[in-house]
């Protein structure tokens, strides 16, 4: 019985049953379609635009040609399709309709229905990612479609210890979410906590994509801004981590592929710094690390400057400037940090189009109007101007907001505290960062720092010649 989660033995009451659940009567695009084979009746259950309508023509005329349909599992292994399945549960079946798949009923096998993968979703190409581009190396990227991402990790690896476990989260939404790691590579104790913690989820629903699944994932206060998951769009970048060791989860309708578990030191590394000779990487991953740690401390260390500017020597006199402006200058680092992320915002708002070109003339026109009126001092102006910049030095947004209120945190502590302020600002930032959480107790975020590993430390900071993937 149905309330036992197996089909009824008689076929119109199972028939009856899946029209009820899935509601035909009232959504148009589930589609109910009866056909006479073998003087016997048998029925589809399918979701229109999700079926290729090409292969439904082709098992439905096959089944026309039939002068016997026989057992369920006799058809099974007559069926010429690659993704056939048997099934008695009707919780089983409903979901699998509902995810894009075809539930087969017949009278000759009334207790079993056949599911067939005819599905096909609406997908963009595989193209680079727009927030994650690379000088060298290959222009694809995941998209929304949950096995086209696993086919391009495939593609680099064909390893038959990759290994990818299929979970099915999110309450009403049922998303597909696929846990990615080299079996006898990857730790563990680490594979086994990242499922552990996917399987006892329950989320509301993940329509998000992975930021839904990450927030479950991870329950941490919300005042820590670091990032708790570093992400990819590329399916090289994907396929280096997990031959390195690290856990891939993908999300079903998202692009993005967590890589698990994450450190700080993780965000140094990108994909132009292995397309280029051993000296190049080495420079730009120190170049883009410099860049980073100056973007957090340039502007609290100028105003420290300024309040103790009778104090400074001659030699660095310029850091004063001539014209303060109207507004004290704590008031103007903070208000063109608002106005860079107003500008963010009306980028992102503005049709492609027009959005580079309104972008940089909204800035010029409101800098320089700021500066002609008094407002702003040009030193302002000049420093902001670097940091923002400098939040483009790496492709992790998250990333850059937590140096961003790191920064008007120790700024605002500079403006109390002075030469203290500075200092115990100093030492908040290294206690977010030192305390973030991650998926797995046993990575600390600060890894390979804390515990301790020389040699994976100097890896991350100087490129390699060869990496050794064994």
């Amino acid at each position: 019985m149905v309330e036992e989660n197996r089909l009824f033995t008689d076929y119109r009451r199972n028939v009856a049953f899946m029209s009820q659940k899935l509601r035909v009567e009232k959504s148009f695009d589930i589609i109910e379609r009866h056909l006479t084979v073998c003087n016997r009746d048998m029925c589809f259950f399918y979701i229109d635009g999700f079926v290729k309508d090409g292969e439904m023509l082709r098992i439905m005329q096959y089944l026309l040609s039939q002068k016997e349909i026989g057992t369920a599992d006799q058809l099974e292994k007559k069926l010429p399709y690659v993704e056939v399945e048997l099934t008695s549960d009707p919780r089983k079946i409903i979901r699998a309709v509902l995810s894009g798949q075809t539930a087969i009923f017949a009278e000759s096998f009334s207790d079993t229905a056949i599911l067939l993968d005819l599905r096909t979703y609406p997908a963009r190409p595989t193209q680079e990612p727009e927030s994650d581009r690379v000088m060298q190396g290959s222009r694809d990227g995941f998209v929304e479609t949950l096995v086209v991402n696993t086919a391009l990790i495939r593609r680099r690896i064909r390893d038959p210890r990759l290994t990818m476990e299929h979970f099915s989260l999110g309450g009403s939404s049922e998303t597909d979410v696929v846990v990615c790691y080299m079996d006898g590579v990857a730790d563990s104790q680490i594979v086994d906590e990242v499922k552990k913690k996917i399987s006892s989820a329950r989320p509301r629903s993940l329509t998000l994509g992975y930021q839904s699944l990450a927030e479950t994932l991870i329950r941490s206060g919300w005042f820590n801004p670091f990032p708790k998951i570093r992400t990819t769009e590329r399916p090289d970048t994907a396929s280096a981590q997990l031959l390195e060791g690290s856990v891939i989860v993908i999300c079903d309708t998202s692009p993005q592929a967590m890589i698990l578990p994450t450190s700080i030191f993780d965000y140094l590394e990108e994909t132009d710094d292995f397309c280029f000779p051993p000296l190049t990487g080495s420079y730009l991953r120190l170049v883009r690390t410099a860049i980073l740690l100056l973007s957090v401390i340039i502007t609290p260390l100028w105003y420290l400057s300024l309040e103790y500017r009778a104090i400074l020597p001659d030699s660095l006199s310029f850091l004063v400037p001539d014209d303060p402006g109207a507004l004290p200058i704590i008031l103007q680092l903070f208000l063109v940090e608002l106005a860079i992320d107003g500008l963010k915002i009306a980028s992102m708002n503005t049709p492609d189009i027009l959005s580079n070109s309104l972008s940089v003339v909204g800035a010029l026109i409101l800098g320089d109007f700021a500066v002609g009126v008094g407002w702003l001092c040009e030193d302002v102006i000049l420093y902001m101007a670097f940091v923002a910049i400098a939040n483009f030095a790496q492709q992790n947004h998250e990333l850059g907001y937590a140096f961003k209120f790191m920064r008007m945190m120790i700024l605002t502590l500079v403006y109390f505290l002075g030469v203290w302020g500075f200092v115990s600002g100093i030492l908040l930032f290294i206690l977010f960062v030192s305390t973030n959480r991650t998926i797995s107790a046993k990575h600390h975020y600060l890894y390979p720092l804390i515990p301790f590993n020389p040699k994976k430390l100097f890896s991350l900071l100087i490129r390699q010649k060869k990496r050794d993937f064994e």
